[in-house]
C-alpha cells in the first residue's frame, strides 16, 4: 500500500534534491517530491528505510548525509530534535560537507529557534543558504501533501525553494528572519494544547451528562466552537481510540521547546505549562505513543 495519497502537482521545473530523515513525516514528504518529478536522493539513519523508500518511489538512497547532499540543488531534512539535526548537518559526513556553494538546506524538523539561527550562521560560513521550515498537519497532512509550512530566512532563498516544497504542502509562508519558522511552530503548538484540553473537558462533561456526544459535536462543529481537532479527533475521543496520529512524546518535546523559549523571552504561558504536565500524566499511564487527543483519558 502506498505511503502517500494521490495529489495533483503544480507544474514546476525538476530539481535535483536530497531528503534526510524518513520518519512518519519525511517518508511521504520525500515521496511527494519524487511524484512531482524531482530527482530525489534520500538518507535515513536506518538504511533499510531508505532502501524501502527508493524501491517504492524510484529514487536513490545514500549511506551518509554528505553523500545524499552531493550534487543536490536543495537539501530537505526532517528529523527528531536539535541533536538529531546537528548530527545530519555537521561533521565530515554531514550534509554541509557535501553541499555545493549556494545550495539551500531546508529544515522541516520541529526544533529550537536557537539551533535554526546557529545553523543559518554556519551555512553562511560555508557559502550555503538555510531555511527553517517546520510543518503542521501531522502524518495525514504529509501523506496527503497538504502540510502547512512556516519558514524563517532570506526572502530570495525562500522564493527559490518554494516551488519544490509545494509538492508536499498546501501553504508555505515566510514569516521573518532565521528562527521565525520555529517560533511560529511554537505558536501553533500553544494553540493546539489549549484546544485539545478544552475539547477533552467538553467531551468528558457531555458524556457524564448523558448526552449523545456525536450528535452534540455534529451541531456545535457548525458554530463558533468548531476546530480542526473537533472535526478530526472528536469522534475518536468519544470512542476512546488513540493508537494513531501525533504522539504524546512528540507533543511534550514540542512543548518543552515552547516553555524554554518562554523562559528566555518572558512570555507567560500558564495554560501551556499545565497541559504539558497533563501530557506527562498520560505518558506515565502508558500513553507515550498515543495521539495527543488522549488528554481525555485523564478525565475518565
Amino acid at each position: 500500500m502506498t505511503s502517500i495519497n494521490p495529489k495533483t502537482y503544480d507544474s514546476v521545473p525538476s530539481r535535483k534534491v536530497a531528503f534526510l530523515g524518513l520518519g512518519v513525516m519525511g517518508f511521504p514528504m520525500a515521496g511527494h517530491l519524487a511524484k512531482a518529478g524531482h530527482s530525489v536522493t534520500v538518507y535515513n539513519r536506518s538504511p533499510a528505510k531508505a532502501e524501502a523508500w527508493a524501491a517504492e518511489f524510484g529514487g536513490k538512497s545514500a549511506a551518509t548525509p554528505r553523500e545524499a547532499a552531493a550534487g543536490a540543488e536543495i537539501v530537505f531534512c526532517c528529523v527528531g530534535n536539535d541533536d538529531d539535526l546537528r548530527s545530519v548537518v555537521l561533521g565530515d559526513e554531514g550534509a554541509f560537507a557535501g553541499m555545493a556553494k549556494a545550495t539551500v538546506f531546508v529544515d522541516h524538523t520541529t526544533a529550537s529557534a536557537d539551533v535554526a539561527r546557529e545553523l543559518a550562521a554556519l551555512a553562511v560560513e560555508h557559502g550555503l543558504q538555510f531555511i527553517d521550515a517546520p510543518v503542521s498537519g501531522g502524518q495525514a497532512g504529509a501523506q496527503n501533501g497538504a502540510l502547512t509550512v512556516m519558514c524563517g530566512g532570506d526572502s530570495a532563498t525562500f522564493e527559490a525553494i518554494k516551488p519544490a516544497a509545494t509538492a508536499f504542502s498546501r501553504a508555505i509562508t515566510l514569516l521573518g528572519a532565521s528562527g521565525s519558522g520555529q517560533l511560529a511552530k511554537m505558536v501553533n503548538q500553544i494553540c493546539i494544547a489549549g484546544v485539545v484540553q478544552g475539547l477533552s473537558e467538553a467531551v468528558a462533561f457531555g458524556q457524564r451528562a448523558g448526552l449523545d456526544m456525536e450528535a452534540v459535536l455534529g451541531v456545535i462543529s457548525k458554530g463558533a466552537a468548531q476546530s480542526w481537532q473537533m472535526e478530526n479527533r472528536g469522534k475518536t475521543m468519544i470512542e476512546g481510540k488513540f493508537d494513531f496520529g501525533f504522539a504524546v512524546d512528540w507533543m511534550r518535546k514540542d512543548l518543552g521547546l515552547v516553555l524554554g523559549e518562554a523562559n528566555r523571552n518572558g512570555a507567560r504561558l500558564p495554560m501551556t505549562a499545565l497541559v504539558d504536565q497533563f501530557y506527562a500524566d498520560v505518558q506515565q499511564a502508558g500513553g507515550a505513543r498515543w495521539d495527543t487527543s488522549s488528554l481525555i483519558t485523564r478525565l475518565k
